[in-house]
């Protein structure tokens, strides 16, 4: 049931993003950031995509072998279009998704709960540093070794089920980054917040996967965070609800 509610709460995300004006616009604006980042990237890459294939194999003169030569060219473009299209989504979280992340979950918990979580008695600076600064454990290291372990499967005996081991972990570890929003913002420990994702990794799974789809991943991606502070701020009304009822069978 955990990895249903997390397929069901990125779609929530969505819906409620798309709907609300101001979550709408920020979505948006991530959504097209992410994008020109990318082409960018992508075009700046394509421009040394024959030095890059001249280094790895010379164009061939034999017109048996010449053929292969191209379906290689053509293989080379799209590993380096996917490559420049993480490199983007990496670079944008760390220079401007970071804060339009964190003003969404804002605004989401503003609409849920009538108030935003901080912490207390710290400075919006530091907060936000301390949130920039976690997208280092959070998501660019493990994203990175996904893709490291991916592409060592690739030369190994057990290369589909590295594949599919390091999709899921590429994938908890997205949603985790939308879902530790709020609590990195309280300035709550890493090691704390470690424990709780080890402890809903079926919900973080099911909420990532999503995010793994080609084409789609860039507008989920783009309205995470208010799935993400949905199930947080639904997730602490719970835990309420259960301390007035310990509070209550006390008495």
């Amino acid at each position: 049931m955990n990895f249903i509610q997390g397929i069901a709460y990125n779609f929530r995300g969505l819906f409620l993003g798309v709907k609300t004006p101001k979550l709408l616009f920020w979505g948006l604006l991530r959504f097209c950031i992410v994008i020109l980042i990318t082409i960018m990237a992508a075009s700046l890459i394509l421009i040394h995509h024959q030095d890059i294939l001249g280094v790895i194999w010379a164009k061939p003169a034999s017109y048996w072998v010449l053929w292969l030569w191209h379906l290689t060219s053509w293989l080379l473009s799209l590993c380096l279009v996917g490559l420049s299209t993480v490199v983007s989504y990496l670079i944008s979280q760390v220079l401007f998704s970071v804060a339009i992340m964190d003003h969404m979950s804002r605004i989401t918990e503003m609409i849920i709960r009538g108030e935003a979580t901080d912490a207390v008695g710290a400075s919006v600076f530091r907060s936000f540093a301390y949130l920039v600064g976690q997208e280092i454990p959070r998501t660019i290291v493990p994203v990175i070794l996904s893709i490291l372990l991916m592409i060592v499967g690739w030369l190994t005996p057990f290369g589909p089920l590295v594949a599919i081991l390091s999709s899921a972990a590429a994938a908890i570890f997205l949603a985790w980054d939308n879902t530790d929003l709020i609590a990195a913002r309280q300035l709550i420990p890493f090691t704390t917040r470690f424990r709780f994702l080890l402890g809903s990794l079926p919900f973080h799974l099911g909420f990532g996967l999503p995010l793994l789809i080609p084409g789609l991943n860039i507008l989920l991606l783009s309205f995470a965070p208010v799935g993400a502070a949905m199930y947080d701020a639904e997730r602490r009304r719970k835990a309420q609800g259960l301390r007035h009822e310990a509070q209550g069978t006390g008495r």
